[in-house]
């Protein structure tokens, strides 16, 4: 008895491609991380607060530090020049009118930096890890 014909040899067929069309992987965004410390201060709990406290003390620190500089470093001149014979006219016009504002404008710009130190720590105390990091601001 003979079988049935032998059938011609035919390749297997190449698996069907699909294509997946969505939102890119990078993309998506996960759901948010539960971050304590933000629900802490939204409930207004006792933590919150000490958080809340903890920042306005170091911000009240910086200025306190900034206005002991400026009275240091501009509170001293009068003292100099009620001192007899101590100072010339011309010099003291020229402290007065020239170096006093360089003074000035490196205490503020140290007290610039470390308020804005403070808040960033703050932020990255109380936003959620996933999130991008606010932008910084470049003098």
């Amino acid at each position: 008895m003979q079988g049935p014909p032998p059938q011609p040899f035919r390749p297997a067929a190449a698996p069907r491609r699909e294509t997946v069309t969505g939102v890119p992987r990078a993309a998506r965004r996960r759901a948010p991380a539960y971050t304590p410390a933000r629900s802490e201060i939204c409930e207004q709990t006792s933590l919150g607060t000490t958080y809340v406290r903890a920042l306005m003390r170091s911000q009240l620190r910086a200025g306190l530090g900034a206005v002991a500089a400026l009275a240091l470093a501009v509170g001293v001149l009068p003292l100099l020049f009620a001192v007899p014979g101590g100072v010339p006219g011309p010099v003291v016009w020229a402290l007065l009118g020239v170096a006093a504002y360089p003074v000035l404008w490196l205490i503020a710009r140290w007290y610039v930096a470390r308020a804005e130190r403070n808040e960033a720590d703050f932020a990255g105390l109380v936003l959620d890890p996933a999130d991008p990091p606010p932008a910084r601001r470049r003098p």
